[in-house]
């Protein structure tokens, strides 16, 4: 039950970020690194996967892949968090943020990737013996 909730949480937080893509797209343009092409592209595209990754980890046909799919759209995003950070953006719309809250999203980026990957997991019970779940 608790996983299901947390899977759910997950789904909500990334798919909620993927629909904010679409929603507010200039505060995603303006802290993307200038050495990539195409920023509102970009900003569209990492969206859809975000939506689309969020509701496929509800789907249990799907969520494998879709956790899979997450985890490196987060390792994909990592440059933009890495940006923020380094050349002191602040994101428009947002209150602004001292460079430390900056820098403690970059730590959180591994338990966000950890997040998708768990999310990802079969429900199944470990088995007898081992610390993990059953990998079909």
């Amino acid at each position: 039950m608790l996983k299901k909730v947390l899977r759910w949480l997950c789904a909500l937080y990334i798919g909620g970020v993927g629909v904010l893509h679409f929603v507010r797209p200039e505060a995603f343009v303006a802290i993307m690194p200038k050495v990539l092409p195409a920023h509102l592209l970009l900003v569209y595209v990492s969206g859809f996967f975000e939506v689309a990754g969020s509701i496929g980890l509800l789907i249990p046909r799907t969520r494998r892949l879709a956790s899979y799919g997450l985890m490196m759209l987060l390792v994909a995003v990592f440059p933009a968090n890495i940006n923020v950070a380094v050349n002191h953006i602040q994101i428009p719309g947002l209150p602004a943020q001292p460079d430390w809250a900056a820098w403690g999203r970059l730590l959180l980026q591994p338990l966000f990737i950890y997040w998708a990957w768990w999310a990802g997991r079969d429900d199944a019970p470990p088995r007898s013996g081992t610390l993990m779940p059953a990998m079909k």
